[in-house]
């Protein structure tokens, strides 16, 4: 070494091995590193799920009425219910004769050629009616042929072409409003009920 000059202290300028080594190991750890995370994304952990949700009931005040107390007990309710149409039904069975009277003097009048303004529409809502008041009144018979009657009326576009299977309905109801038939279920005359289904069967298919 030449007299009078000696190394300088501190840092030195890294080399290009020295460059070279530290990009080595940046890029070892990053492969470290985005390895760990590739592992921890294949073994499937995942965030523990959150709270789960609330579910807040709504009482109407239906459900409020239903459970307070007092009121009539259940049986004292079905009691009054029988007892009120057992009362009822003298007056429905006057209504019965009446409306499938009315509804056998209505059809008979228009198959005869006479043709009223809005017939069937009447025949339809006098059917409805007889429907849905006698199967709650206990006559059943009467309202399968009038719910039957219904259907087929429902089902057809031209009433004309159909007036065979109306009148076979309405005979039906004659039948049935009668003292020794208003009382029959509808399985007690199978080959009454089941030729109406037919005619309904071949009208709607």
């Amino acid at each position: 070494m030449a007299k009078g000059k000696h190394p300088k202290s501190g840092t030195q300028k890294p080399g290009p091995s020295t460059n070279a080594a530290k990009t080595n190991a940046a890029k070892s750890d990053s492969a470290k590193s985005g390895g760990a995370k590739s592992n921890s994304v294949k073994s499937g952990k995942r965030r523990p799920p959150g709270p789960p949700a609330r579910i807040f009931p709504v009482e109407t005040r239906f459900q409020q009425l239903a459970r307070r107390t007092g009121g009539v007990p259940r049986e004292q309710a079905i009691e009054r219910a029988q007892s009120a149409l057992e009362e009822a039904k003298p007056a429905y069975e006057d209504f019965l004769e009446r409306e499938v009277a009315g509804l056998a003097d209505l059809v008979r009048t228009v198959e005869a050629g006479n043709d009223e303004p809005g017939w069937i529409e009447t025949v339809t809502f006098r059917s409805r009616q007889l429907r849905d008041s006698a199967g709650s009144l206990g006559y059943e018979l009467v309202a399968f042929i009038a719910g039957s009657l219904c259907e087929l009326l429902d089902s057809i576009e031209d009433s004309s072409e159909y007036m065979e299977s109306i009148v076979c309905h309405i005979d039906a109801l004659m039948l049935a409003r009668q003292r020794s038939y208003r009382r029959m279920r509808p399985e007690q005359v199978p080959e009454l009920t089941r030729g109406l289904q037919r005619v309904v069967k071949h009208v709607t298919i």
